[in-house]
């Protein structure tokens, strides 16, 4: 399918493409910042008793999903993810118990409401447990703008660390490509020190996929009514992520879903037809993909959907929370091969303001009063 004009010419396009050199950029860092940043984490993850809590709204949420899953092995601990939009509706329920929290916060901007009032409501409730939680809650602030409200509040706050991201990142687009897949190494990175190896890797492969954009576009001439994507582990966060860009760039006009393999069979799959494409994120694990392929032959023998496997070559030997960081990549681009089928303006596709960039007309209501009160 040859790319249309509008496509190439669009901010979104730029920062799809942009994603190699970002992830280059974001090692050096962490190279440059890696002692500061061990400095803060290090004596953290000592604590056996440690809770690490990742938040963020929408697709920075879901940077924290495939970043749970894929920890929590290597750092052999507890790992939450909680959006924002959770944390602030009822943050008694998230911070309920005596254990010391290391809050984690993705965000774009910095600037959506819930980024801002879930850092303070965690402060607050951190007060009001002062006898079992001792040195409060710790901050781990990742963001890809210097000048968002979140970077500027706890930058020079007490027991927080703010992880500022290449300025690229900060994506001018309306939907989030470059921050997300850049936010979501951060993380790993951090964590993992030694997933800073692994950069190269990881850039090399997706500039293969980005030279060859055309081969993911084809699922989408002519766009499909619905497209659902399928992932285990790590893998199901970049689902719930691929959905949303689909969603988001065709302005809705491409119904999107996700779900596990196994998940799928009880009821989702109930909106299969011949109108529908299924994308299936394979896992590098061999236990998991057992079931990646037990989905596949399952739907490819009902002959009812258009099936496909996406994969990036190049990711041998990574474990499935750094190929998410790559597999996003053909992802955006059907996304946005969808937005221009429809014919959506892929930076702006509601014009009407319907559904903004950063969220706007949330009402952040004060944590004391008015029934919040403890449960």
């Amino acid at each position: 399918m040859s790319t249309p004009t509008s496509t190439t010419t669009s901010a979104t396009h730029g920062e799809v493409h942009q994603q190699p050199g970002a992830w280059r950029a974001l090692h050096r860092v962490l190279r440059d910042r890696g002692p500061a940043l061990r400095a803060f984490l290090d004596p953290l993850l000592a604590r056996p008793d440690l809770r690490i809590v990742l938040t963020g709204a929408g697709t920075s949420a879901f940077v924290g999903d495939i970043a749970a899953a894929a920890l929590r092995r290597p750092l052999r601990r507890r790992l939450d993810s909680v959006p924002t939009t959770d944390l602030v509706a009822d943050p008694r329920s998230v911070f309920c118990e005596p254990a010391p929290v290391l809050l984690v916060s993705f965000a774009r901007s910095g600037d959506s409401p819930e980024s801002v009032a879930a850092v303070n409501l965690a402060d607050d409730l951190a007060d009001d447990l002062a006898d079992e939680l001792a040195d409060g809650v710790h901050h781990l602030v990742i963001t890809c703008h210097a000048h968002g409200r979140l970077a500027l509040d706890r930058t020079a706050a007490e027991r927080s660390f703010v992880l500022l991201l290449p300025e690229q990142t900060h994506d001018t687009g309306f939907a989030m490509t470059s921050s997300f897949t850049t936010m979501l190494l951060a993380a790993l990175c951090a964590f993992v020190p030694a997933h800073l190896d692994d950069v190269e890797q990881l850039a090399t492969a997706a500039t293969a996929v980005l030279d060859r954009a055309g081969t993911t576009e084809e699922w989408v001439d002519p766009p499909p009514q619905r497209v659902v994507f399928l992932g285990s582990g790590p893998l199901l966060g970049l689902a719930h992520e691929a959905a949303l860009k689909v969603l988001e760039l065709t302005a809705g006009r491409t119904a999107a879903f996700h779900d596990s393999p196994l998940g799928f069979r009880h009821g989702p799959k109930a909106l299969v037809d011949d109108r529908t494409l299924v994308v299936v994120l394979p896992s590098a694990d061999p236990y998991t993909a057992r079931y990646d392929d037990d989905i596949l032959t399952e739907l490819r023998a009902d002959a009812t959907a258009r099936v496909e496997v996406l994969d990036v070559p190049g990711l041998d030997g990574l474990p499935d929370g750094l190929r998410a960081v790559a597999l996003a990549v053909p992802v955006q681009l059907l996304a946005l091969a969808a937005s221009v089928a429809h014919g959506c303006t892929p930076d702006d596709p509601f014009p009407a303001g319907t559904v903004n960039r950063v969220v706007r007309g949330v009402r952040i209501h004060p944590l004391t009063g008015g029934g919040g009160g403890a449960r």
